[in-house]
């Protein structure tokens, strides 16, 4: 772990059909590193998921971030193994395909409330492991196009979609032009159908790193107890 270059805190699926078939689409496993054949839907996967395999298959938590000068691997093990003891899973009805401003995702559905105080939470109490954003960092989220409240929580947590503006995904996509993004959502909705998981249950908070020559990967698992 202490060859990473940034952690992240994801939600990730348990092993089973859903995470089978997600990594594939990928094209890759984040708890294994392993490197899978994606699936001949009549899509250009490899073109079109380049930036989602970078990350593997998640939905994002605590968004990447470095250490904080003086904090260790060991430190956000602990801390996420306390946080973990303290907060209970949240179960959705279920999961959809959607458009978002131009990527495909899955969404939840119903009442997301319980799952974006569970977000908030992780975000304020591992904020002190985190670094401080670099300027490049900053510029990286293009602070312009942001609201003057999302410019104040890239300030405050680093990153702008947290706190009420959190909007939790599983990324399937990378931004796709209009004709490209309807066709795909029907195939992948398809795709996905048999196996979308009703409900839809957060048991874990997961932690992955970006190791300084790869992808993304998952590291250890943290059962929600609380």
């Amino acid at each position: 772990m202490t060859d990473m270059k940034r952690f992240a805190i994801y939600y990730a699926p348990r092993p089973g059909a859903f995470a089978d078939l997600a990594h594939r689409w990928l094209g890759g496993d984040p708890a294994t590193g392993q490197t899978l054949g994606q699936p001949d839907l009549g899509l250009p996967a490899a073109q079109i998921t380049q930036e989602p395999r970078r990350y593997g298959f998640h939905g994002t938590i605590k968004p990447p971030f470095r250490l904080a000068e003086g904090a260790t691997p060991d430190d956000l093990d602990a801390a996420l193994s306390d946080l973990a003891a303290a907060l209970m899973p949240v179960a959705l009805p279920g999961l959809r395909i959607a458009n978002l401003d131009g990527f495909l995702a899955l969404v939840p559905e119903g009442d997301a409330a319980a799952l974006q105080r569970l977000g908030a939470e992780v975000v304020r109490v591992l904020d002190p492991l985190r670094a401080p954003l670099t300027q490049a960092e900053i510029a990286r989220r293009r602070p312009e196009r942001l609201t003057e409240r999302q410019r104040g929580l890239l300030d405050r947590w680093g990153y702008p979609f947290v706190m009420e503006e959190f909007r939790f995904h599983l990324t399937l996509t990378d931004r796709l032009d209009p004709d490209m993004a309807a066709r795909a959502q029907q195939v992948l909705a398809a795709h996905f159908a048999p196996v979308l998981p009703r409900p839809f249950a957060i048991e874990d908070l997961c932690l992955f790193g970006e190791p300084a020559d790869g992808p993304f990967r998952l590291i250890h698992r943290y059962a929600l107890t609380g």
